[in-house]
């Protein structure tokens, strides 16, 4: 399973993502490759600690997350279309080369991180191992270079 702990797979999303201009177009979803860059910093910054989100989850809701979540790191690619959580959709204009930027920061700052042995808790899931931490990260970031053709 890839993994944004292995040098490799770091260097292959950064490479993709080296690939992307601002004239690249979905294949599916509602957002454009601007707002799609500030949306994967956002599970990052969850991770590193940069971002903490308070939800608050009905019974029902804990249930649903507690059986998906297994899907968020195992070696399946991600269905088109998906949903986003409110916290993380971008619906306003984002500027291309700045969120690219910080995009490639985040990346390279958790990929280093290979040592920290606790994590925060994702805020909608719970807890994950530094294994499922990276794995996710790496799978999530490889989902939406394959939505916009890198």
């Amino acid at each position: 399973m890839n993994t944004l702990f292995n040098i490799e797979s770091a260097e292959t999303i950064l490479r993709r993502l080296d690939n992307l201009t601002e004239t690249n177009i979905a294949k599916w979803g509602k957002m454009d490759v601007g707002q799609m860059l500030k949306h994967c910093q956002g599970p990052l910054d969850i991770a590193l600690g940069n971002q903490v989100l308070h939800t608050k989850l009905n019974f029902f809701q804990k249930i649903m997350l507690s059986i998906y979540k297994p899907l968020l790191f195992n070696d399946k690619p991600w269905k088109q279309n998906l949903p986003t959580a409110k916290e993380f959709r971008i619906t306003t204009p984002q500027i291309f080369l700045e969120e690219k930027k910080n995009l490639k920061l985040r990346i390279e700052t958790f990929s280093k991180k290979t040592d920290v042995k606790t994590w925060p808790n994702h805020p909608l899931f719970g807890y994950f191992t530094p294994e499922q931490w990276g794995q996710m990260q790496y799978k999530h970031l490889d989902h939406h270079l394959t939505q916009f053709n890198v």
